[in-house]
């Protein structure tokens, strides 16, 4: 049993309906419902009669509701109270990350979030965009860092800040709107292509899309957002892939071994790319101006939100080499 349950049990005590219930605690009506399952699980009480026209608690429901009132009112007086003495980024903060780029930036982030701020200790949790989104709704992670929707240059200006976290980057939902979301981006990543060696195009500068068309796209299972973005930095729709759907990897380490076997090529983000073994394959950045996009999200009901801002500030004034710092 936890606290957030029971600030979930209280809201629908309140609104008497899911919906405005879940809007009232920033999470989606499914998460909320789920959440509500688990504690009556937990209980081994039913606590709300789904069963009536009208939503009810049951009485065992209602003299939880009434007890857990007070539960929430000490909870806050105690968390009020330990925030007042402590100053900002200090304590435990719990950060998601994709994996695409978890093994390539933590290190730097790590390195400079230490040096920035000393006190505060970052517990890391990897995860597929669309589960970091989930843990963000229920509230099992603080901030995340995800690739941001609808990046691409050809599609988005530099110049204005992204505040799309609802859109969905081929066919993976992100699971977030803007009213209750709110995140700030840090820097842009561009593209590489990773080739075998001794393909014609290593002699470039950089390499043309078009080139590598006698080559398979190797991409990254379902799930990945890197998938579609690289599907769509490339013109290609999964059909039009090269047939690669033979050949999908969890990892880029894999995607990177794979296309040193001669099976094909891959797109790699900026970080990853500089870490690519060049004495096995071949790294060219990509022709024109391609690249993810990468911020850092949060729910704006958060107690921490001003503190978010602040670890944004330092994440953008210490962007990797490699990336493109966010110009505001």
């Amino acid at each position: 049993m936890t606290l957030r349950e029971l600030r979930y049990l209280v809201a629908l005590a309140d609104h008497r309906h899911f919906g405005r219930a879940a809007d009232a605690c920033h999470v989606t009506q499914s998460t909320l419902s789920t959440q509500l399952r688990k504690l009556e699980n937990y209980l081994g009480q039913v606590l709300v009669d789904r069963q009536s026209k009208q939503l009810m608690l049951t009485p065992t429901g209602e003299q939880i509701v009434e007890r857990a009132r007070h539960m929430l009112v000490e909870a806050d007086t105690i968390l009020a109270l330990t925030r007042a003495r402590r100053q900002p980024l200090e304590g435990m903060l719990t950060l998601g990350i994709i994996p695409t780029l978890a093994p390539y930036y933590l290190p730097h982030l790590l390195h400079a979030v230490e040096a920035a701020h000393p006190k505060l200790q970052l517990m890391i949790q990897e995860g597929l965009t669309g589960d970091l989104c989930e843990r963000l709704n229920d509230q099992s992670i603080d901030t995340a860092l995800l690739a941001l929707p609808n990046v691409l240059a050809q599609t988005m200006s530099r110049s204005a800040e992204c505040l799309r976290c609802e859109a969905v980057v081929q066919g993976v939902p992100h699971q977030l709107d803007r009213e209750s979301h709110d995140q700030r981006v840090l820097f842009d990543e561009p593209f590489w292509v990773a080739m075998p060696l001794g393909h014609a195009a290593t002699d470039q500068d950089s390499v043309k899309v078009d080139t590598l068309d006698d080559l398979k796209l190797l991409l990254l299972t379902d799930g990945h957002c890197l998938r579609g973005q690289a599907l769509e930095a490339c013109g290609r729709s999964d059909e039009q892939a090269g047939g690669s759907a033979d050949c999908r990897a969890t990892s880029l380490e894999t995607l990177q071994h794979l296309v040193a076997a001669g099976r094909g090529c891959t797109l790699l983000p900026a970080l990853a790319a500089s870490k690519a073994d060049t004495t096995r394959l071949s790294i060219k950045p990509l022709h024109g101006n391609e690249y993810r996009r990468i911020g850092l999200v949060w729910r704006r009901s958060h107690p921490r939100t001003q503190e978010f801002d602040l670890l944004a500030n330092t994440l953008r004034s210490t962007a990797p080499a490699g990336t493109l710092p966010w110009r505001s």
